[in-house]
């Protein structure tokens, strides 16, 4: 399924004994990441080009096998982007805006979820997961090269921890033994069985869904599938099973995925002459493919009551899991290191009080649930488990055809978009009158057209201060923590979309922007006061 360079690459971090293993003492260390999958890899990222000392322990060795998650957001590559793998991402994945949504044998309708134009990034790639993690590593292997403090050590597997006031203590399992040291503060990325939430005896309550889905990843050179994402309910093929989505990744590889029923035997359903009789019952008896990839599953949704407890923080699986429609199992651990990495690094830097992680948690906790919920709802709708309920979905599916207002109430999947965290404590008020809704304190800022480039490339991942179209310094230091201005004029985007976005009826605004890219206030001209207050109150420094 990878090109060779790929295939040698499942051992990217093979083990090495380091130079903790013979300390006479247990080595402390300012951050340890337990798992090296996507999340543990974009938290190394994150710290690492903030200059924090970061250690990744992975019980393997490098990339694991089979696609897994596949569908990456807009926001999870705009995120990417400014750990530098955004565009090697991109070049790889296969592009997608549009989606279709069949019943039975008629086609209901279609979206497209990026209809506007001014983003660098589209709404969705696919691309095999290995892949997004193999990017990321690359680009922690080039930042150690350049002097980052990234450390990853393969075939070191956690077996205890032992959490202080302050600390954790580790003890490391390895090919040539085990060994102990410290971390002031661990973060788990260790997944949805999260060996280092079992060790700590911490909840992860919720709903599990009793549906199974068979996953089988194709090979087809000779098609005529369009690069779009295609559901079906009550699918007319054969065999098929109660639903069946079809995406395309790169390599020419299909993902074709299954609702097969509760009560399976699963041995037998991974047969593959089995799952060829499904395929060829979907693609017809005369297209030819080849099995490259193939599971069954079942999910959860569920989530973890605190994200964090005393110096252990927990991230992407191991805090909360939702089913995969809708693509926010990746996309959504992609989100919590971006809201946890620069507030960490503000705490071990000094520059910030610890009580600011407590917004992770908070401001997480709602992304969360907000997965949660619209995870459990398209599960219900695709998966009805009464008669009303059935009754109900197929009268909205019939309705879609023919009639527009029935056509948001069809679930296939409502698929992953940014959080906006508007109940979050860390944001100030709103003083730009006529300023748009998108753009609100606890948004995410949109990307925008901006001379030849994108607004979102030149916000970098500092606490930045947007002047549109208004007069502001060109820095302020609040805090020991600077404030880079940037000032540009709607007139930069001839086309009208940067000033549609930011300034709405408004003629001019100026955005404070948290080092994650979401608005943290905003004004209509600049009033030095009111900055320096939304930058103590964004850092955890002043409660207003």
């Amino acid at each position: 399924m990878f090109d060779d360079r790929y295939t040698l690459a499942f051992k990217a971090y093979p083990y090495e004994k380091s130079p903790d293993q013979s300390a006479e003492n247990p080595v402390r260390h300012p951050v340890v990441v337990m798992g090296g999958g996507p999340v543990g890899m974009a938290t190394a990222l994150d710290l690492g080009r903030q200059g924090v000392p970061v250690l990744v322990l992975d019980d393997h060795e490098g990339v694991g096998m089979g696609s897994r998650a596949i569908c990456f957001a807009k926001r999870s590559l705009e995120i990417a982007d400014r750990y530098g793998c955004g565009d090697p991402m991109l070049e790889k994945g296969v592009v997608w805006n549009v989606g279709k949504v069949f019943h039975e044998d008629r086609q209901v309708f279609e979206f497209n979820l990026l209809p506007e134009e001014g983003h660098k990034f589209p709404a969705f790639i696919n691309m095999q997961q290995p892949y997004f993690e193999q990017f990321m590593i690359e680009r922690a292997r080039a930042l150690q090269a350049e002097g980052a403090p990234i450390q990853i050590r393969g075939k070191n597997r956690v077996e205890s921890v032992d959490v202080q006031d302050d600390h954790v203590v580790l003890t490391v399992m390895t090919p040539d033994g085990p060994y102990t040291l410290e971390a002031d503060w661990l973060i788990g990325c260790d997944g949805a069985s999260s060996p280092l939430r079992g060790m700590l005896g911490l909840d992860f309550s919720g709903r599990v869904f009793q549906d199974s889905f068979l996953i089988a990843d194709i090979k087809m050179i000779n098609t005529n599938f369009p690069t779009e994402r295609w559901f079906w309910f009550d699918p007319p093929f054969k065999s098929a099973g109660a639903s069946t989505l079809l995406h395309k990744q790169p390599d020419d590889v299909w993902r074709v995925d299954f609702q097969i029923g509760w009560d399976v035997d699963r041995k037998e359903e991974m047969k593959e002459k089995n799952i060829r009789a499904r395929l060829d019952a979907f693609l017809g008896g005369d297209v030819e493919y080849e099995i490259v990839w193939s599971s069954i599953y079942t999910f959860q949704c569920k989530r973890m009551e605190n994200f964090r407890a005393g110096p252990v923080i927990f991230a992407g699986d191991a805090a909360h899991q939702v089913s995969p429609f809708g693509a926010r199992g990746a996309n959504s651990g992609m989100q919590d290191v971006d809201n946890l990495g620069w507030k960490l690094g503000l705490v071990v830097n000094g520059k910030a009080p610890v009580s600011l992680l407590d917004s992770y948690n908070s401001e997480r906790i709602f992304g969360a649930d907000e997965n949660v919920l619209n995870s459990t709802r398209s599960t219900d709708f695709i998966t009805p488990k009464s008669d009303t309920s059935r009754l109900f979905r197929d009268a909205v599916l019939h309705l879609s055809e023919r009639f527009e207002f029935a056509r948001p109430l069809v679930n296939s999947g409502r698929l992953s978009v940014p959080c906006v965290y508007d109940t979050s404590t860390l944001n100030s008020a709103d003083n730009l009158a006529g300023g748009p809704a998108r753009t609100r304190p606890g948004a995410p800022c949109p990307d925008a057209p901006l001379g030849d480039g994108y607004l979102l490339s030149h916000l970098g991942d500092g606490f930045v201060l947007l002047a549109i179209d208004s007069d502001a310094p060109d820095e302020i230091v609040e805090s020991g923590i600077t404030i880079k201005t940037i000032s540009i004029s709607a007139k930069d985007d001839p086309s009208g979309q940067l000033a549609a976005r930011y300034l709405g009826q408004a003629q001019r605004g100026v955005y404070l922007i948290r080092p994650d890219q979401h608005v943290t206030a905003r004004m209509a001209t600049f009033d030095e006061a009111e900055i320096r207050a939304a930058l103590r109150r964004a850092t955890g420094q002043e409660i207003v």
